[in-house]
């Protein structure tokens, strides 16, 4: 094989075509006639092996092509490309499978060249390109790209190892023609009835003479060789593009590219290589691919976070609306940002906190959340496994309860530079991810998860498997996840599975006990992301043997949601439905049902009412004075209370008032420091009621003095004060009120001041008198007191009255029994 093209100068190549010419490395050309196998190339080069054999049929095509590189074989028969990689030893026992072009491997590239397939070496400088007719391959060149510091043995190699049959090279001058005459006949001598081996000759003479000579436009039509046919709407040209537009890559460079006999779309068009009919399309028909599906111009494919529309063979999408998340899966963790890391020992850490507000504890298994006094954070189920935490600042916790503890963590907007922890910072940039609690960025996982650690931290986490049945299981059933016909399919064109099966490996490997669920919760973390992003992976818990059991009337679901879930929701609004309450699994209620008291599912109409101040069954009931009736969960209570004299409804549920302040009474009471409601009927408002039950201004209030009911503007006198009913309250003013002295009984004595004491003296007593040691006084009383009949008492027998006339006193005495 010859090359054409001047940037490829430095390829050496060397080839075999027709029913058996071969052209050596180093120039030579000669015929082989043999159906035996053949070493065509064989060398070491960097420790890396390289054997091509090949074997012609009775046909002349060559009909099995053997190329191991590297210990990994490919082998060209009957139309297909198999590939296999040495399991047993020295050369024998191969493991293959069929591949398709295009194919990668992570040592060779096998791919469509123009109307060739080509074999690309990652290993070694080389390529294998050949082509296919029916019943085998008629042309096969290998190249290498540089010369190698290697001896070569093979038909290609410098030293020839078989029959040399002829030595000469191809050219062009007309003094060469009876040779090139000679090798002719010796290719199609025996063949004559196999076009292909005469036209595989011919064709590389065009070739060597190149597009400007006159045999490179006749030799079709001298020799009868028909153009090779082309899939489709594809067009056979003889030197085109190796590599032609397609809708994947519709503006490939031509400037740059190799020239072969190629099949290519008509101008204006590209290859559709999405389909298997071999079309040419306007790229703006050109259909999109996504996970192995094909979908059409206008089609809209949507996920929770995106939508995406197929324009001319690309997908255009929307901005991803779903927020950044921190997900610690026991030692594995994801950051705000995505970096991927995992902590050393089962510490308690700082999973993530903002600035003097609110720090979240987590280890491997409790969690805890620190706030200020001024945040508030709202708890609630969301099924039997999972709680979900919401902060007045914005983060929002789910928190996996069993059965192992995982968290998932969603920022706060607008708050990156606040944010620190094991979950990084959120500001989408991942190379600062690993800042210390000092502020300084670690370089690798360790030191700065043990930065966050709360006390000591020590590496306690088994870097390895703990056993080899360990390893086993955890090789055998973390595959699944890479199945690609398995139960997560699905999701694999949306989430890749390298890491979650790297993570199942590492964990099922560490599991001391419980082999079974430490794999579930591995497979429960992918299904889980998978379901972040809206995609549906089916029953995987039963086909993976990882079902959840459910206590009493709950039913395990893969979307149990909480908003209106419960019967207490029917009661009224159910704050956890203003939330981001994406669907989580675990155990619920069925559908038509809600969680009701004693955590078991109740259909609505055996569902408990809820209000301010408690809960009732269903039926009727009287609450704040109303008649009510609790059904499906909704208390319904009538509005009308039979209200009289004037007076209102009022229900402490819709509008809670101070209802001990609505009496006459009330006004002349302190003022409590809480509003106290009960339903009822009550004075409209401004207006009280009075002692009479009816409804007034605050200014015709009425009072109470003595158990009697006085109106406004009344009076009393008591006390030596006269008081005036007003507004509900006395007021009073104060009036002089001579004292009075009293004694009777058995000594029994009240002063002028009102002071009762007892005196028990049997003389005569001065009870009053105005002397008051100046003998100038104008009247005395004096008292006389004697036993009674009964001894041990005593009575006051005279009071002796002294009173000054005209500046002389008289006296009057009065005897008596009792006084």
């Amino acid at each position: 094989m010859i090359n054409l093209s001047p940037l490829l100068y430095l390829l050496l190549f060397k080839a075999t075509f027709g029913s058996g010419v071969v052209q050596t490395f180093n120039g030579l050309t000669f015929y082989v006639h043999s159906n035996c196998p053949f070493t065509l190339i064989q060398f070491t080069h960097n420790h890396v092996e390289c054997d091509i054999i090949i074997r012609r049929g009775d046909s002349g095509l060559i009909v099995q092509v053997e190329i191991t590189i590297n210990k990994v074989r490919t082998v060209l028969q009957n139309g297909h490309i198999l590939v296999g990689t040495n399991r047993c030893g020295k050369g024998y026992c191969f493991w293959f499978s069929f591949v398709s072009v295009p194919y990668d491997h992570m040592y060779q590239h096998i791919f469509a060249y123009g109307i060739y397939n080509r074999l690309k070496s990652l290993l070694l400088p080389l390529s294998v390109t050949w082509h296919s007719v029916p019943g085998g391959i008629d042309t096969l060149w290998v190249e290498l790209e540089q010369e190698l510091s290697t001896d070569m043995i093979g038909l290609c190699g410098k030293h020839n190892i078989c029959r040399l049959l002829f030595s000469y090279t191809l050219d062009c001058f007309q003094a060469l023609t009876p040779h090139y005459i000679h090798l002719c006949e010796s290719n199609i001598y025996g063949y004559e009835q196999v076009k292909s081996i005469g036209c595989a000759f011919f064709k590389e003479v065009a070739q060597y003479c190149g597009n400007t000579s006159y045999i490179w436009n006749v030799w079709r039509t001298v020799s009868n060789c028909e153009q090779p046919s082309c899939a489709g709407d594809l067009v056979y040209v003889e030197q085109g593009a190796a590599f032609v537009p397609s809708c994947s890559n519709p503006n490939i460079q031509f400037f740059n590219q190799d020239l072969t006999s190629s099949c290519v779309c008509p101008n204006g068009k590209v290859f559709n290589d999405h389909v298997e009919d071999s079309r040419c399309v306007t790229v703006s028909s050109c259909p999109c691919v996504f996970a192995g599906r094909t979908y059409e111009p206008g089609d809209i494919r949507s996920t929770k976070c995106q939508s995406c529309i197929c324009d001319s063979g690309k997908w255009q999408c929307s901005e991803n609306i779903c927020p950044s998340k921190c997900v610690i899966e026991g030692q594995f963790v994801s950051t705000f940002d995505g970096k991927r890391y995992v902590l050393p020992g089962k510490c308690t850490y700082v999973a993530s906190q903002r600035a003097a507000v609110c720090i979240l504890l987590c280890r491997l298994k409790p969690v805890s959340i620190i706030c200020s006094l001024l945040e508030h954070v709202l708890v609630f189920w969301q099924s039997s496994m999972n709680v979900q935490v919401h902060t007045s600042f914005g983060m929002t916790i789910q928190v996996q309860v069993s059965p192992e503890l995982q968290l998932s963590i969603t920022p706060p907007t607008n708050h990156s530079s606040m944010i620190s922890g094991l979950c990084g910072n959120s500001n989408g940039d991942t190379t600062d991810d690993f800042t210390t609690s000092s502020g300084i960025v670690e370089n690798s996982a360790q030191p700065f998860a043990q930065s966050w650690s709360v006390g000591v931290c020590t590496a306690d986490i088994p870097p390895h498997c703990i056993s080899t049945d360990n390893e086993i299981f955890a090789d055998e059933k973390c595959s699944v996840l890479n199945n690609q016909t398995g139960v997560f399919a699905e999701c694999h064109g949306h989430i890749p599975t390298d890491h979650y099966y790297t993570a199942c490996i590492q964990r099922t490997c560490k599991c001391s006990s419980h082999l079974q669920q430490c794999l579930c919760v591995a497979l429960a973390s992918y299904a889980k992301a998978c379901a972040g992003v809206g995609i549906d992976i089916g029953d995987w818990r039963k086909d993976t043997h990882c079902t959840v059991e459910c206590q009493r009337n709950l039913q395990f679901s893969y979307s149990v949601l909480a908003c209106n879930h419960t019967c207490r929701s029917l009661s009224g609004l159910d704050p956890r439905c203003g939330l981001d309450d994406s669907p989580v699994e675990g155990c619920g209620c069925p559908e038509g049902t809600h969680l009701n008291q004693g955590l078991t599912c109740s259909p609505k109409a055996e569902c408990s009412c809820y209000y301010h101040s408690g809960t009732t069954p269903p039926g009727p009931v009287v609450i704040d004075g109303r008649q009510c009736i609790c059904a499906d969960g909704e208390l319904k209570c009538s509005e009308d209370c039979g209200c009289t004299n004037g007076k209102v409804c009022v229900h402490c549920l819709e509008f809670p008032v101070n209802t001990a302040q609505k009496t006459c009474d009330s006004l002349s009471k302190p003022l409590g420091s809480s509003v106290t409601c009960e339903s009822g009927c009550y004075c409209p408002y401004g207006q009280y009621e009075d002692h009479h039950g009816n409804c007034v201004s605050v200014d015709n209030c009425t009072c109470v003095y003595s158990g009697k009911v006085f109106s406004a503007g009344q009076s009393v006198k008591t006390n030596c004060k006269t008081c005036t009913c007003g507004q509900g309250q006395w007021h009073c003013k104060d009036e002089p009120c001579p004292g009075k002295c009293q004694v009777y009984g058995n000594g029994h004595y009240q002063t002028f001041d009102s002071k009762w004491y007892r005196f028990d003296g049997h003389c005569q007593y001065t009870l009053v008198e105005d002397d008051c040691g100046i003998r100038d006084g104008s009247f005395s009383v004096r008292v006389e007191s004697v036993p009674c009949c009964d001894e041990a008492l005593t009575c006051s027998r005279s009071v002796v009255l002294d009173l000054k006339v005209n500046d002389c006193f008289c006296a009057s005495t009065v005897d008596s029994n009792h006084s």
